[in-house]
């Protein structure tokens, strides 16, 4: 088996949402397309991310997120988080953030094209962030509708003139429009927004771990050493982040502890430095 492809099944480990039968519906490489994607960025790449749970955000998203931005920076790009209030002004502290209010439509819209004009972004990248669904609304994992909690980012998507990727877990994530019929049987109201590519792991700090193995492959240089996941996630906590399934302020993910997290790190990094 590959590299690329071992990577792809080690993110899939613990699945219990379906996103095996999604990952039999992409094109395999997925890892390694977006791996190129993010080396070849240059200038401005913007990233959305915090998924809205409780009036906070969850902790799976900007864990990936903001190791992201550290690896981008890392490598030259000039990275920016594109996110509604609270994680707009928590991110904002230590991280160039331009604010995504939640607002209508219209506005919305306007917004979204006056920042793709500013920032003219050479990628344009989601990390866990909710989708709109067929009817034009939000929902999270348990079908609850979270629409007046959360920006619609997915214009950014919709008008980016540039690539655009993404990374989800549930199918209702800004990307998953690109796998309909793999959605179609899950007990979940699908996100329709799509992206030019989409990788799928079981949880998507995981996912964007996977991606940064490949990375660190493609560049032969160890960028997991450009951020600490632990520090991370004990940032986002103090500053009132939750875990989105048990919903409690927890050193987790999607209900696994975080040392289930790093465990899969470190077998992709042993594997690709």
């Amino acid at each position: 088996m590959d590299f690329e492809k071992t990577i792809e099944e080690i993110l899939l480990t613990h699945d219990t949402r379906g996103m095996v039968k999604v990952r039999d519906h992409l094109e395999p490489g997925y890892c390694r397309r977006a791996a190129g994607m993010l080396l070849g960025a240059e200038g401005n790449v913007l990233i959305g991310t915090g998924f809205p749970v409780k009036g906070v955000f969850e902790t799976d998203g900007p864990v990936g997120a903001i190791s992201l931005y550290a690896v981008l920076e890392d490598q030259g790009a000039e990275p920016v988080f594109v996110c509604a209030p609270p994680i707009s002004r928590i991110l904002c502290q230590r991280y160039s953030t331009c604010e995504f209010p939640i607002l209508d439509e219209t506005p919305s819209r306007r917004l979204g094209e006056e920042i793709l004009r500013q920032y003219d972004p050479s990628l344009v990248v989601s990390v866990e962030r909710a989708g709109r669904n067929r009817h034009g609304r939000y929902t999270d994992f348990t079908g609850a509708d979270i629409t007046d909690s959360t920006a619609k980012l997915d214009i950014l998507f919709d008008m980016a003139q540039c690539p655009t990727l993404a990374f989800g877990d549930g199918g209702n994530e800004i990307g998953m429009g690109n796998v309909p019929a793999a959605l179609a049987g899950l007990e979940i109201e699908p996100s329709v927004t799509v992206c030019d590519e989409l990788v799928v792991s079981t949880v998507s700090n995981w996912g964007v771990y996977g991606v940064i193995a490949v990375m660190s492959r493609i560049a032969g240089q160890d960028l997991f050493a450009c951020f600490d996941p632990e520090a991370i996630m004990g940032f986002l906590l103090e500053n009132g982040a939750l875990d989105g399934i048990t919903r409690r302020p927890e050193m987790s993910e999607d209900g696994f502890h975080y040392t289930v997290g790093l465990e899969i790190l470190g077998r992709m990094r042993s594997m690709a430095v």
